[in-house]
């Protein structure tokens, strides 16, 4: 079975601004600003040193937070939904 790995769009195509409790990511490459709230600028922070698979990324994520209810399936879902609009890419799998 192969195992997609994900890494966040590179940084030079996102403008990052922290506000309050959510983010704002403007996409250059789209031209599209999108509002985030938390996981998500902490998995790009993550896929930002390197590609992880899902299983490696949840494990990064569980040594900053505490994640009571970690679910791979919901993290795998997530990062499908933002390498669609274009701020994680999703790699050939291992």
């Amino acid at each position: 079975m192969e195992i997609p790995l994900y890494r966040a769009a590179a940084p030079e195509t996102l403008r990052i601004l922290p506000l309050d409790a959510l983010t704002l990511i403007y996409h250059r490459s789209s031209g599209i600003t999108h509002i985030v709230d938390s996981p998500v600028p902490e998995i790009l922070e993550a896929l930002a040193a390197e590609s992880l698979a899902v299983p490696d990324l949840l494990a990064r994520l569980g040594e900053r937070f505490d994640l009571v209810d970690a679910d791979a399936e919901a993290l795998a879902a997530r990062l499908d939904e933002l390498a669609a609009v274009g701020l994680v890419e999703r790699l050939c799998a291992i």
